[in-house]
């Protein structure tokens, strides 16, 4: 959260002396490379992960190092394969899950494959949300499940929802990422002015990242991630 990757990743080191081949701390040191834009080594920690892999965090790890590879084709086939043989314990995981399919079919160019799993997404959130209704984190998650799906007023509406549910000043850690939740829907549908001035604020702001979780938001995650190639010709993102 406060960046300090080179201390972290010493304290991962240990800890994986101590635990050898542990999936999900490994998947944490992969996270570090990728923030600090290292793919290289990242993909070294993740290249166990599979489909069967029974760490959501270890796996979503992967999902996002795909992204960052631009290896879409892969990513979808990992995350096709994840909702058809994996048994899910939790309906929100199941939900974020095809939530990361939606947004990597929609990156791979299959816009109409996109739009249906966000639906899939929308309904095993919405149930969630309907249940818990003051929950941030479910709230996040289906407004980027509306936003997969085209509706752009729905999504906005349910990101600025979680926003208000967990402010930044009364959460200094979560709540920031609920507005890079908000900056991502704002690049999808060309707000670019509001998104690139809510990055550039979360740039320096020790928290945890929304997408890029448990890791903060860094340059390199904004460099190198597809996510944002649509803000990549405006001055005010090139800074």
């Amino acid at each position: 959260m406060l960046r300090q990757f080179s201390a972290a990743l010493e304290r991962y080191d240990r800890a994986v002396d101590i635990i050898a081949n542990d999936l999900d701390l490994m998947s944490l040191k992969a996270g570090i490379y990728q923030a600090q834009g290292d793919l290289g080594q990242a993909a070294q920690f993740v290249s166990g992960v599979t489909e069967q892999t029974p760490y959501d965090s270890a796996f979503f790890v992967k999902v996002i190092q795909l992204r960052l590879e631009r290896n879409h084709a892969e990513a979808v086939r990992l995350l096709q394969a994840r909702l058809a043989q994996f048994h899910f314990t939790s309906e929100f995981i199941k939900g974020a899950t095809q939530v990361y399919l939606a947004i990597a079919q929609r990156l791979a160019g299959d816009t109409i494959g996109a739009k249906v799993t966000a639906e899939q997404a929308r309904n095993t959130l919405e149930p969630l949300c309907k249940r818990q209704p003051v929950n941030s984190n479910f709230a996040a998650w289906l407004a980027l499940a509306n936003a997969m799906a085209g509706e752009k007023d729905l999504a906005l509406k349910e990101a600025e929802r979680a926003i208000m549910l967990l402010p930044s000043a009364k959460d200094a850690v979560d709540g920031p990422g609920l507005e890079e939740n908000i900056a991502v829907i704002q690049t999808l549908f060309g707000q670019r002015d509001r998104a690139i001035s809510t990055l550039r604020r979360l740039l320096q702001a020790p928290s945890q990242s929304q997408i890029y979780g448990p890791m903060p938001l860094t340059s390199a995650f904004l460099r190198l991630d597809p996510l944002w190639d649509s803000l990549r010709g405006d001055p005010g993102f090139q800074e």
